[in-house]
């Protein structure tokens, strides 16, 4: 049960911007940033939505996690089972060496931002990472956590059925976040 009056039958982070819409557009246009915007080769869109997919199941925040997830797998194929792979254990999933130095360093901003070290972002570097890739990785990080701790902060519930999050990541995936581009509410 939320901890405030939420809408009913809203999950995660949908019943709080509902709630509270005067703060909607400006955290979904953060995202839609930090996760579609600025997607390039050398960080796509699936890689950015597979950082934030980890930080948040790395805070134990089911939403964000199998929410974003259902993104990266949409982007990476849901064949391909990247996201249950990295959440398992990153170092063996079937992703990039510098994606994996990448989540290293998501890992630390997790934990605290002082838990970044220069050997985490020379590894990063040696792997091919860019100022940008890590600049981008660490905000990610960041936002996430404070993401995640808005939908659990507030108690909110979550679909138990991963299916229930297909749909939601082809949307996101396909339209952006809502409010930001033309897209339909989650």
């Amino acid at each position: 049960m939320p901890h405030i009056s939420l809408p009913e039958g809203l999950p995660g982070i949908v019943g709080p911007m509902t709630y509270s819409p005067e703060t909607t557009k400006p955290l979904n246009a953060l995202a839609e940033v930090l996760l579609r915007t600025n997607a390039s080769d050398s960080l796509t869109q699936a890689e950015r939505e597979l950082i934030a997919s980890y930080t948040s199941r790395r805070n134990d925040c089911n939403f964000c996690s199998n929410c974003h997830g259902a993104v990266a797998d949409y982007l990476f194929g849901l064949e391909n089972k990247v996201v249950a792979q990295t959440w398992i254990e990153p170092g063996t999933a079937p992703i990039s060496a510098k994606l994996k130095t990448l989540l290293a360093i998501a890992e630390s901003v997790r934990i605290g931002g002082q838990y970044v070290t220069p050997e985490q972002i020379d590894d990063a570097r040696e792997q091919g990472a860019t100022d940008r890739d890590i600049h981008d990785t660490v905000l990610i990080a960041a936002a996430f956590c404070m993401f995640n701790r808005y939908v659990d902060g507030l108690a909110t519930w979550a679909p138990e059925d991963p299916a229930a999050y297909t749909e939601m990541g082809k949307m996101l995936a396909t339209q952006g976040y809502p409010g930001t581009v033309a897209t339909q509410p989650v």
